[in-house]
């Protein structure tokens, strides 16, 4: 610590006293072993609940889970508390989504400084990314995850990963992977038909985070936030007189993000807002809800 003027020791920042923390902390991990839980499983720390499903299904009992971004945050904006980030000290894997996701371009660095022979794993690796200018990583749409055909990729990339880190059970990670590709396959399919049966050509949506699923599926999402900020009145307006001229009844909005903008809308072309989570952790569940919510507002 530095000293004042007057002789004072005055106090670390905030930040540096977490990152002192967080450091003594991964230390005493790794030279003593006692704050890992003797277990014996590989512990995997992931960024999104969707990606805890993808290493709980891939792992099974091999595997313990680290979720860094709990169910209802927002990775755009999300800081984790120090205790979580000191789980991670103990880490043999991060399962980064890797495709310019807010949080990890924030906390990536930190959190492999935590524990340098942690395996990073690029759950994006293979994918082909979507060119924007959102946010902080601009030219990259971050949220891959959202279509299953992205996922089955994500999925390989784990039990890559986790057959590197313990590959004693690599068998075990490459049965289960095969399983759970089988119900991506039939996520997938059954998808396709509900979209392509129903018709819809066009979802308006509050975030913009279905590029990938509408790039895969064909129909285009149209986003009320203006590359990842709040409207401007002007741009409510018009998207207002849009889904009017185009007939929207459904305004989609997700429980990570203020609703109000989108009830605006709703209640100006006498329409319905329904929530829809690109984040939820039951991936398979979630995705034919999110498909059958966008092929029911059967805009065309």
């Amino acid at each position: 610590m530095r000293r004042q003027d007057n002789g004072n020791v005055a106090p670390l920042s905030l930040a540096a006293a977490v990152f002192v923390v967080l450091l003594l902390a991964a230390a005493t991990a790794g030279c003593t072993g006692t704050e890992r839980q003797d277990d014996g499983k590989v512990v995997v720390a992931v960024t999104i609940p969707p990606e805890q499903e993808f290493v709980e299904r891939v792992g099974g009992d091999h595997v313990r889970v680290i979720l860094l971004v709990p169910p209802g945050a927002d990775p755009h904006t999300y800081e984790p508390p120090p205790g979580v980030l000191a789980d991670v000290a103990e880490a043999d894997m991060y399962a980064a989504v890797g495709s310019g996701i807010e949080f990890e371009l924030a906390w990536k660095e930190k959190i492999a400084a935590l524990n340098p022979e942690m395996r990073i794993v690029d759950c994006s690796r293979g994918i082909d990314l979507i060119s924007t200018g959102e946010g902080g990583h601009p030219g990259t749409d971050p949220h891959i995850w959202v279509s299953p055909r992205n996922a089955k990729v994500m999925v390989e990339n784990i039990r890559e990963g986790l057959a590197e880190v313990d590959p004693a059970n690599a068998d075990d990670y490459r049965r289960n992977a095969d399983a759970y590709l089988k119900e991506l396959d039939a996520l997938d399919a059954e998808i396709a038909g509900a979209l392509a049966e129903s018709g819809a050509k066009k979802v308006m949506v509050y975030h913009s985070s279905w590029a990938y699923l509408a790039r895969d599926y064909g129909f285009t999402e149209v986003p009320i936030e203006d590359e990842g900020k709040e409207p401007s009145p002007q741009r409510i307006e018009h998207l207002i007189e849009q889904a009017k001229e185009e007939h929207f009844g459904v305004i989609f909005a997700s429980p990570e993000h203020s609703t109000r903008n989108a009830e605006v809308i709703a209640d100006e072309i006498g329409g319905t807002v329904v929530l829809v989570s690109p984040l939820a952790k039951d991936y398979l569940e979630n995705m034919r809800h999110v498909a059958s919510a966008f092929a029911g507002s059967g805009r065309s």
